[in-house]
């Protein structure tokens, strides 16, 4: 059996549920006719939460390339340091470089921390992903609700910025200006929504369950084939109006109950691939620092940036729940670095 570069989708869900049933990687190397090393290596690499970085080779910046970065670095106020040296078009700089070249012309803030997770969060986030390992992931429809406001996360109005030069200024309005609630799904290769929730409307129970059938079953669900929504699973996070009795039986006459309704543990957004979506859609409405005069016009750049996500990279997010459920189990219930 030869070895191979990369395993399929289909082979890493074998893996994870030989694994569940006690084989060894050698085991599972001849079940698959694979090279032994490609399967302990993609074993590892989730285990890690991810691929091993490859190294690249360093260059040497010129005084000329230096002279450039600090003038991107001064007209260009919040971008990331990548950003700064591709405006220049200087490649091949690994981060670790980038950061010690711009500390000595540029400052950035720290980004907040995590809550620290308590011994029963990570009890039931094991106890979780034992539950479902055996999963077949490409059924289950991930959702959640995201906000977005007219000026974006305070944190990311701070950046690199030239020393000696002044940050730029931005609209101060009370509250931020309001928002828009937004409720999108995510399942195999496919984006449901988003859809927007009403502005000025609540999301209690009775108000959740509307506007799910409004959206998502109306326009969405009553369109599936009988065979499709037999086998999909609903996942929703915990939050009041998605967990209380009210909600739980209203699905449950939709026919989602029972192994058809995911549980899920408490204080896990990192094991919900849709929030790496909601990153992805975040990172180009608000690059730059850009703020929005309307709630309206923020909306329109929600709807724009979820065009501009493509199957795959909607597939590489639900396609890592393998490799989540084995990191969470790694680090007996901590969390994973995604």
């Amino acid at each position: 059996m030869g070895q191979k570069k990369d395993l399929t989708g289909s082979e890493k869900s074998k893996i994870v549920r030989y694994l569940a049933e006690g084989c060894s990687s050698l085991k599972i190397a001849k079940l698959l006719k694979r090279d032994h090393r490609t399967i302990k290596r993609f074993i590892q690499n989730s285990q890690q939460g991810g691929k091993k970085r490859v190294e690249k080779p360093r260059r040497k910046i010129t005084v000329h390339e230096l002279r450039k970065v600090k003038r991107a670095a001064a007209k260009m106020p919040l971008p990331t340091s990548l950003a700064i040296f591709q405006s220049c078009n200087i490649t091949g700089v690994p981060k670790s470089t980038r950061f010690a070249i711009l500390r000595d012309m540029a400052k950035v803030r720290k980004a907040e921390r995590r809550p620290p997770l308590n011994k029963t969060h990570k009890l039931k986030r094991q106890d979780w992903a034992k539950k479902y390992l055996k999963t077949d992931f490409s059924k289950v429809l991930w959702t959640d609700e995201m906000r977005v406001s007219l000026d974006g996360p305070d944190g990311w109005a701070r950046g690199w910025i030239g020393k000696g030069q002044r940050a730029p200024v931005r609209l101060r309005r009370q509250q931020g200006g309001g928002g828009v609630l937004v409720w999108a799904g995510i399942i195999k290769d496919e984006l449901v929504g988003p859809f927007r929730v009403e502005d000025g409307v609540k999301l209690n129970s009775q108000s959740y369950c509307q506007f799910l059938e409004d959206t998502f079953f109306k326009q969405w669900y009553r369109k599936k084939s009988a065979s499709f929504k037999k086998n999909m699973i609903f996942m929703q996070d915990n939050a009041p109006s998605h967990a209380s009795k009210y909600s739980t039986a209203w699905l449950a006459r939709k026919g989602i109950k029972e192994e058809k309704l995911m549980t899920w543990p408490p204080c896990s957004p990192d094991l919900n691939p849709i929030e790496n979506l909601w990153s992805i859609i975040k990172c180009e409405i608000y690059k730059e620092g850009k703020q929005y005069t309307s709630l309206n016009s923020v909306w329109e750049a929600v709807v724009a940036a979820a065009r501009n996500v493509d199957g795959e990279q909607i597939k590489t997010l639900t396609e890592s729940m393998d490799g989540r459920l084995l990191s969470v189990l790694a680090k007996k219930g901590g969390y994973i670095g995604r």
